[in-house]
């Protein structure tokens, strides 16, 4: 069963979600330019999530992604790059750790109004994320403050992550985690 979570990290220095940034791509608009997203060119799985995410079907849109290995020092450490509960199975050092990150935005309203829209929005996909099963894979959806243009609200960062024994099973734990993440799009 995968791990699935959200949590809610708003004001006093939490990241603020700021999606027309100057290197924005609108993959809703041109599909077509998802070879400028060089993260999305180094890991084709993330393309056809960012092609599913920004696609006429979903009710959303994404701002910003990348795809990073964990450095195995960072896993343990209060400053690492990802979330705690973001690091599968609590990692020892000697399996590699690949992860993700994505700011997503409802194309309704081009953010959330409320906070409270956004927590119902993650506890929806949540749900739908516990039946997964990738083991070494764990899903957090972060409510966040978030700008767009004149328009602000809250929008969500989802962080996935994947372990394996080396770092090729962990690309490939990554991979399935945004193919369930993508099955899972509303």
């Amino acid at each position: 069963m995968m791990e699935a979570d959200w949590e809610i990290e708003l004001g006093g220095g939490a990241p603020v979600i700021e999606a027309l940034w100057a290197g924005f791509v609108d993959l809703r608009r041109n599909p077509e330019r998802i070879a400028e997203v060089a993260e999305a060119v180094a890991f084709p799985p993330l393309a056809k999530l960012l092609a599913a995410l920004n696609g006429d079907e979903s009710p959303l849109w994404t701002a910003k992604c990348d795809v990073w290995e964990v450095e195995a020092e960072k896993r343990d450490s209060p400053m690492q790059e990802i979330p705690v509960e973001a690091d599968p199975l609590d990692a020892v050092s000697e399996e590699a750790c690949m992860a993700c990150y994505i700011d997503l935005l409802p194309l309704k309203g081009t953010v959330f109004a409320r906070w409270e829209e956004a927590e119902e929005f993650c506890r929806q996909w949540v749900s739908r994320l516990e039946d997964g099963d990738q083991p070494d894979c764990r899903i957090d959806l972060i409510v966040r403050q978030a700008i767009a243009g004149s328009a602000e609200g809250f929008g969500v960062t989802a962080y996935l992550s994947a372990m394996g024994e080396y770092r090729a099973k962990a690309s490939n734990a990554l991979a399935a985690a945004l193919s369930a993440f993508r099955a899972a799009i509303p």
